[in-house]
């Protein structure tokens, strides 16, 4: 395998990993805080704000945050598509490790995917409906 096909099957990990990390934000700028106000903890959800006020500052910028984690995972989904195909070595062991990470970056990015939109629903959807 050519050290340009190592990059294209790392690559496609980081960038899901990147995606799940920025996606993973979008939950805890709305969808946490929605849940706790949803369950009747606003005593928790004011005791977790006075603990990490940055909650605060994540909410009031939630345009950005989610115009940043869409951006990422749609990097981390055209890596995925590009290294779709990709060739892996034809040593046995180092095709299953490269079969593996590549599902691995499969699910990842979905896990990304799935929190972004529960993420965008709890910001944008569901107050909108509230009104």
């Amino acid at each position: 395998m050519s050290v340009d096909g190592l990059f294209e099957s790392r690559s496609g990990f980081w960038t899901s990993l990147a995606s799940l990390f920025t996606s993973s934000g979008t939950l805890v700028c709305c969808a946490l805080p929605a849940l706790l106000v949803g369950l009747g903890a606003g005593a928790a959800l004011s005791s977790l704000v006075s603990a990490v006020p940055q909650i605060v500052w994540l909410s009031e910028h939630k345009e950005g945050l989610f115009t940043f984690a869409v951006a990422m995972t749609l990097v981390g989904g055209a890596m995925q598509w590009r290294n779709r195909s990709a060739p892996c070595p034809t040593s046995p062991s180092l095709r299953d490790a490269c079969l593996r990470t590549r599902k691995t970056s499969a699910r990842l990015y979905g896990a990304s995917v799935l929190i972004l939109l529960v993420g965008g629903w709890f910001a944008f959807v569901q107050p909108w409906l509230s009104v």
